[in-house]
């Protein structure tokens, strides 16, 4: 309902990028800066400074910005008002994940959302831990859901569920047979690990270094982007990695991979991560209390 120009100025400024902004609002980069030179033409100055493929917000664009931040919160307040005395929950939600849990938490999770809640769109963002924490903090996402702890303590994060990860190797491998294994072990072998950036990569670095050992001492001979070109890796005998027990029912199921426990146990949080103060519009807030009551419910999605 808010002014649709506001709405592109205001995103533009907040991702401090036009290509940014038109992916996340759905639009051609042409059509933002169309919006955008129709708010400058309306107020009849220039709010971005442009220099070498790099744009600021001029003294009036942050003016403007300022009450486009009030505007658009008393806009969602209005709306969400309005729909919880009517009933109706609606809108759009802008959700992002990390690898592992956008390819094997949440397709169930939002299914079901979306069996209740059919008429609000989400839209879903995948990147690693870091990415989605910095989308959260650029307010490009409305909600971010991670499988690694986030360091900004300005950032609301509250526990989903705790996840299982193994030692995974091809069978036939000498650690195959075995009930469970070290990380000593694992680093004997050379291994395929995720890249920089990637929440499992970051448990995995902390748990060996809260062993005692060196992770520069991993004979790390290959990184890949998502789980299942790793698993496609580990399956051909490139070498062996450590990644969720979530990932793995099919492969299990095939006996195309082995499952070996770590000892001790390796754990890591998958947890909801969002902007304290922002105000959070009636569907969000269903969202939340629908992904609260998934996770009691599904402890584990292994």
């Amino acid at each position: 309902m808010a002014d649709r120009r506001l709405q592109v100025f205001h995103t533009v400024a907040r991702t401090m990028s036009f290509t940014k902004a038109a992916e996340v609002l759905h639009m051609t980069q042409p059509a933002v800066t169309f919006q955008v030179r129709q708010l400058e033409e309306h107020f009849n100055t220039r709010l971005f400074d442009r220099t070498h493929n790099r744009i600021s917000l001029t003294e009036a664009g942050q003016c403007v910005f300022d009450y486009a931040e009030r505007i658009l919160e008393i806009y969602s307040e209005m709306d969400s008002a309005v729909m919880k005395l009517t009933g109706e929950i609606t809108g759009v939600l802008i959700i992002g994940a990390s690898t592992t849990i956008a390819e094997y938490m949440l397709p169930s999770l939002l299914g079901d959302y979306k069996k209740q809640y059919p008429d609000v769109n989400i839209h879903l963002k995948v990147s690693n831990t870091d990415g989605i924490v910095a989308m959260v903090e650029n307010n490009v996402i409305d909600l971010g859901v991670v499988e690694a702890p986030v360091a900004n303590k300005n950032l609301a994060v509250e526990l989903c569920r705790r996840d299982s990860l193994v030692a995974i190797v091809p069978p036939g491998h000498p650690l195959a047979g075995l009930k469970q294994t070290t990380v000593q072990k694992i680093m004997e072998y050379p291994y395929i690990c995720r890249e920089e950036g990637s929440g499992t990569r970051e448990v995995i670095l902390d748990y060996i270094r809260d062993a005692g050992l060196d992770t520069n001492d991993l004979n790390i001979i290959m990184e890949l982007g998502s789980p299942e070109a790793i698993k496609g890796a580990v399956e051909a005998g490139i070498g062996i990695t450590i990644m969720s027990r979530a990932t793995l029912a099919k492969e299990l199921q095939l006996g195309s991979l082995v499952a070996v426990p770590l000892d001790p146990p390796m754990e890591r949080p998958f947890s909801f991560v969002h902007q304290k103060q922002k105000f959070r519009h009636r569907a969000m807030e269903e969202l939340l209390e629908f992904a609260r009551q998934y996770c009691r419910t599904h402890p584990g999605i292994s």
